[in-house]
Order: structure tokens, then C-alpha cells, then sequence
């Protein structure tokens, strides 16, 4: 039996992607029309931002996930990303899934096919940055439909992009931690001061400062493309085994 080089197999993969990612986003002499996975969180926020100044952006997709230990979809307060959505007043599809591993790549198809049919794109902007496993299996769900996969901040330096949040004015809250030492971090904003913290905290036990590794999950509140800002007017944390959750009860315009 040929022993298999995991090591090779996803170095490949990598490269794979980033591939993909020398994109016509940049190359084109025209704007593809594209949609925007979105989940409310930093890092499809940020992707949105880039995929609105190089192509035309018509719409916006919200997988909304039953499962909170889903692979592929951000889970916390996915319920109000529609609230962000309609903040942005670019058209938007929500498509449900029990967030089951794999069939939820099914549902995922559904919503890009009703993208394709309805708005006309040409390609799908993600806000991956590191996870092979999301990153592949949505590029070959655009390669199985005959479209582009752009992941406009993939393999970017993390702490780099904690700073690029703040220099275009994104006010992002810390909404979820899941990782030993980033308990004080719930409900926290991405500021310089926390750039600071989360990197000792990253040399300290090793964790990826911008959550790649599901240390955390965050929500934007505030976006170059928000027509209005927004604030937090209600909420509990929930803990769980060391686990912290900021469930958002309630958000008012500012």
C-alpha cells in the first residue's frame, strides 16, 4: 500500500489555492459581478470590503447553520447577520443547513446556484485566510460550476490584518472565545490595545491571532459600507467548559 505524505498533499493544496487567488479580481480589464459569503464576522467583512472596491458586488450569502460545531460556517449570532446585511443595502440570500460535515457543502451549492441564476455572478469572494478545508471545498464548488473563487486575504500575516481592520475603520467585537487564556477577551474590541494582548497571548500558548485556529469569532458593528453604525443594546455571555459566548439580544442603529 503507497503510503500517503500528508505533509506534500497539503503543501500542494496550498498552492492550489493560492493559485487561484492571483486573480482575475485584479487582472480583469472588466469587474466581474460576484457574491460575497458573509457571516457578519471580521474576516468575511474585510473580504466584502476588497471584493466591493474590484468588482461589482450583487449579492451577498448567508449560510445559516443549526450545527455551532460546524466545519465551514461562523455560528455565533449568525441570526443577526442578516440585520448587518440589510446595514449595507446590498441584496442578500440566506440559505439554512443543519451544518452537518460535507452535506453542508450541498447547501452551499444550492445558494451560489440561486446567485448565479439570479444576479448573474461570475465568481464568489470568500474571507478565508488559512483553512485548506474550507478554502478547497468551495473551489471546487465553483469549479463544478463554472465560475471564480477569490480569497482576497488568504495566507495574509494575521496580525496584519487586526491592523488593517482598524486603519479602514471596521469596529469589530470579540463575540466568542474558545481557547485557553482568551476568557478576558469576550466582548472586547478590536483596537491596538488588544492587537497587543492577543500577540502575547499568541507567543504564550501558540494560538492564531486572528482566530484562524477557532480561538475566537467576531462581529462587525461598524464598516466603511454600513449605511449606519450599529451597537450592542443587549446581551448575555454564556459559558461552556471554558468556553465563551456573547449571544446578542438585542442591536440599535447609531
Amino acid at each position: 500500500m503507497k503510503r500517503v505524505d500528508k505533509r506534500k498533499t497539503a503543501k500542494k493544496t496550498v498552492k492550489k489555492v493560492s493559485k487561484s487567488n492571483k486573480s482575475k479580481i485584479a487582472r480583469s480589464s472588466t469587474r466581474l459581478n460576484t457574491a460575497v459569503l458573509f457571516s457578519g464576522g471580521k474576516d468575511s467583512g474585510l473580504a466584502l470590503q476588497y471584493a466591493l472596491e474590484k468588482t461589482n458586488v450583487k449579492c451577498l450569502i448567508i449560510l445559516k447553520s443549526q450545527n455551532p460545531e460546524s466545519y465551514m460556517f461562523h455560528t455565533p449570532n449568525i441570526n443577526l447577520a442578516e440585520i448587518q446585511a440589510k446595514n449595507t443595502e446590498i441584496p442578500f440570500i440566506v440559505k439554512g443547513t443543519q451544518g452537518l460535515k460535507e452535506t453542508e457543502l450541498a447547501d452551499l451549492e444550492d445558494a451560489i446556484k440561486q446567485a448565479i441564476k439570479k444576479y448573474k455572478v461570475q465568481g464568489i469572494v470568500t474571507g478565508a485566510i488559512e483553512s485548506i478545508y474550507q478554502a478547497s471545498r468551495i473551489q471546487a464548488i465553483t469549479n463544478n460550476l463554472g465560475i471564480e473563487c477569490f480569497n482576497p486575504l488568504w495566507q495574509k500575516d494575521q496580525i496584519e490584518l487586526l491592523h488593517e481592520l482598524i486603519k479602514r475603520k471596521f469596529k469589530v467585537s470579540i463575540i466568542g472565545t474558545f481557547a485557553y487564556g482568551m476568557d478576558k477577551m469576550i466582548g472586547r474590541i478590536i483596537d491596538e490595545k488588544f492587537i497587543q494582548d492577543i500577540t502575547i497571548l499568541r507567543d504564550k500558548y501558540k494560538i492564531n491571532p486572528a482566530g484562524e485556529g477557532g480561538e475566537f469569532e467576531s462581529f462587525v458593528l461598524e464598516a466603511p459600507y454600513y449605511k449606519k453604525d450599529l451597537s450592542i443594546e443587549k446581551s448575555k455571555i454564556i459559558k461552556d467548559s471554558g468556553s465563551f459566548v456573547m449571544h446578542i439580544e438585542s442591536l440599535k442603529t447609531v
